[in-house]
């Protein structure tokens, strides 16, 4: 997938190709943005253009003050990662700034999407667009003024309620993970470099990998989860805590990420490590000692094991 950074105002430049544009944001990339992108992909295959995505970085209600937002559904590598998973040729990355914000609904589609040479524009229900959100989808309909296709893809319900970023950060504030999985189509994800810890994991018997988290990542909810993990890609399974372990009493507290693998031993230091959130198994607590806290994360490891055999493929 090729990856192109637009600032505007840009130099238009004679288009290469004909293209076909899923536009949104798409922190998580779930199923409701997945049907976006596949419906562009769809109708290039009409249209015989190429399928792309274009969306925003920083996000845009940071940019305006509308909230201050430091963790992410996907960060931007790990969103272009999806895009080239669903089969985007190209993701357009346009700067989301203050000049771009003042753009109005007219010159975002005449001097932003016909030089990109658009053929075709796929959107959500809830897409806005131009200087304070003014556009809608029904408006990029009238203004393409029949020189490219426009498409909305209606709001995908599951359950009791939407398949949507807001309910999706709920979720995983909650540690529902089957939620999770059921709103993404797939486990929630992360990657970390595994760090040097205080060993106290390998001195229980139990060792850990520490992790830094390569991107600002979206933290689900503190406690002991199942996990799948892929380092130097190969699969394996384990236990991962999230939390500042408590039963220690340290006297400056940190929130730590720290995975320990059932059916391997490695060293890991220094690797990165893809984690998949798979099963929520109980929330943090603190213990009495050591020796109730080994008791415990002896029960932790049965139960994942079990849950790995009745649901891991």
């Amino acid at each position: 997938m090729e990856i192109i950074h637009v600032t505007y105002p840009f130099i238009p430049q004679t288009p290469e190709a004909e293209w076909v544009l899923a536009i949104g944001y798409f922190d998580g990339v779930h199923r409701g943005h997945q049907a976006v992108i596949h419906e562009a992909i769809q109708l290039a295959k009409e249209l015989h253009a190429r399928p792309a995505v274009m969306t925003f970085d920083p996000h845009p209600r940071d940019v305006l003050g509308q909230a201050h937002i430091t963790r992410y559904l996907t960060p931007l590598d790990e969103k272009l990662k999806q895009f080239a998973k669903l089969g985007v040729e190209r993701a357009i990355v346009m700067k989301f700034d203050l000049t771009f914000a003042a753009l109005s609904k007219e010159a975002f589609v005449e001097e932003v999407l016909l030089p990109l040479g658009v053929k075709g524009v796929v959107t959500g229900f809830n897409f806005t667009f131009g200087r304070k959100a003014t556009g809608t989808a029904t408006d990029l309909a009238v203004l393409a003024q029949g020189r490219f296709v426009t498409r909305v893809v209606n709001r995908i319900d599951l359950g009791e309620g939407p398949v949507s970023s807001t309910r999706l950060r709920q979720a995983l504030a909650d540690g529902d993970m089957t939620l999770v999985t059921r709103i993404l189509g797939r486990p929630y994800s992360f990657e970390g470099v595994v760090v040097d810890g205080d060993k106290r994991g390998r001195q229980m018997g139990f060792p850990t990998a520490n992790l830094r988290l390569t991107a600002p990542y979206l933290i689900p909810r503190r406690g002991v989860y199942v996990v799948g993990v892929t380092v130097d890609g190969e699969p394996a399974h384990g236990l991962m805590n999230i939390g500042v372990r408590p039963t220690f009493s340290d006297p400056t507290p940190k929130e730590m990420l720290e995975v320990h693998l059932l059916d391997k031993h490695a060293d890991l230091y220094g690797k990165v490590l893809r984690v998949s959130c798979l099963s929520f198994i109980r929330e943090e607590k603190k213990f009495s000692g050591v020796d109730e806290l080994i008791k415990q994360i002896s029960q932790d490891k049965q139960h994942a094991e079990e849950w790995l055999q009745i649901y891991a493929k």
